[in-house]
């Protein structure tokens, strides 16, 4: 028996189980963002205000748009209504929902998205935002779902998803109850998120002062005459990095080689270690080599921080740049400075093209910008301390992220099992 099979035949005696035409009106919006003469100003909720909110009020700030007058009022979104992604990129993204909490006339549901209006003597949004929150629910949707590159649900298959039916008084009393249950686990999951916010900042802070005044507070300290560095231990040395390291551009004969990734995030790591869904060529002969130590520099995201240095042998995209580091930097040294956030700020002086989507690191301006030396010895224990240190972190890290996702897991089960009427709610009983 499939599991919807079995949450259908488990329904509780009062319940029923019902296509959704029969217990609300539905329809797929048309608005697209393309501002029109002739038409009527309107605010658009868009795909992303759906995605990113459980609930959608009038405080949020919606997109400027225009419809015709039929459009408004065939879209016109009001309280109660449940709007739901339509189409996406990945198909477990279909049918994810929000609830319409206040309206407005201008307030229209746009393109990408279907709009839900249930029957008020047969089904409560806010019950039925929660059937559609939980997986168990709106995997039919995702079923149902078809495309190759971009997925979309048929009108029809709206109409046809199967729905658990309690009387509404129980739907409204297992709304009211899932508001408060799952305030409560969202309230301990933000405290946890804060943590890790907090930690992130804090491994920050430990590889940034290390990098950049060393691991011995007592050091006498003179100005380096950088901006971003400012004060350093006095026995430093500052050098150009022109003079500390020389570009390869060696080209793969064949494209064999392991594929490496460069991205701000996790420095430079083999594709196949990442779960990655882009454009790949059909042959990658020609692309650079990039040998273990190296430092790759994804050219076009250097701004952002998407530089680092390379653990093992392969090949990197032919718009990256490649720098091997002399005889003065340890490798580790140099991917811990390079991704420290105040060094992507540093190079972004030199970098060519229009702010952030166009900026363009090139090798003349990499080449102008100055860096720490430490002694070769001061460096490795440098590394030590940052790679000690922030293992503590990561560990508490990970075991934070663990009982997030545990925290989830009991979020989604506990509606799933609440609208299927597999729990028994005090005031619904």
């Amino acid at each position: 028996m499939s599991g919807i099979d079995a949450w259908q035949s488990e329904l509780p005696p009062a319940w029923s189980m019902r296509p959704l035409r029969s217990v609300a009106e539905y329809a797929v919006s048309n608005v697209d963002k393309i501002l029109s003469d002739g038409e009527l100003p309107v605010r658009l909720c868009n795909y992303t205000d759906v995605y990113n909110n459980e609930k959608i009020h009038l405080g949020m700030e919606f997109m400027a748009g225009t419809a015709t007058q039929s459009e408004i009022s065939k879209f016109h979104l009001i309280a109660d209504d449940v709007v739901i992604t339509k189409d996406s990129e990945a198909w477990d993204d279909i049918g994810i929902p929000a609830l319409v909490t206040e309206t407005a006339d201008d307030f229209v549901c746009g393109y990408h998205l279907a709009m839900i209006r249930p029957d008020p003597e047969k089904l409560d949004g806010a019950f039925l935002f929660r059937c559609l929150q939980s997986k168990t629910v709106r995997v039919q949707l995702e079923l149902a779902a078809n495309g190759i590159t971009r997925f979309g649900i048929p009108k029809s298959a709206i109409g046809s998803l199967a729905l658990p039916v309690p009387p509404t008084s129980i739907q409204r009393s297992i709304a009211r109850f899932l508001d408060s249950e799952t305030a409560d686990i969202d309230a301990l999951i933000a405290a946890k998120q804060k943590l890790l916010d907090l930690m992130a900042e804090k491994r920050r802070a430990i590889v940034a002062e290390a990098i950049v005044r060393g691991l011995d507070p007592s050091a006498p300290l003179r100005p380096s005459g950088i901006d971003w560095l400012g004060d350093i231990p006095a026995h430093w040395e500052i050098e150009r990095s022109r003079w500390l390291f020389t570009e390869r551009d060696q080209r793969s004969q064949t494209g064999e080689e392991e594929m490496l990734t460069v991205s701000h995030l996790t420095g430079v790591t083999p594709r196949s270690e990442k779960d990655v869904n882009m454009f790949e060529a059909e042959s990658t002969a020609g692309y650079k080599l990039c040998f273990a130590g190296d430092l790759a520099i994804n050219t076009l995201w250097a701004w952002m921080g998407a530089m680092g240095t390379a653990r093992v042998d392969g090949i990197v995209s032919p718009a990256y740049n490649v720098y091997t580091p002399g005889p003065r930097l340890l490798p580790d040294y140099v991917d811990a400075l390079v991704r420290i956030p105040v060094f992507a700020k540093e190079v972004t002086r030199y970098s060519k093209g229009v702010w952030s989507s166009r900026l363009r690191l090139y090798p003349e301006g990499f080449f102008e910008t100055y860096w720490p030396v430490p002694p070769l010895g001061e460096q490795q224990q440098i590394v030590a301390h940052i790679t000690a240190e922030t293992k503590k972190i990561d560990r508490l890290r990970v075991a934070t992220e663990n009982s997030i996702a545990l925290l989830k897991e009991r979020r989604s089960a506990l509606i799933a099992a609440a609208v299927t009427g597999q729990l028994e709610i005090p005031e619904a009983a």
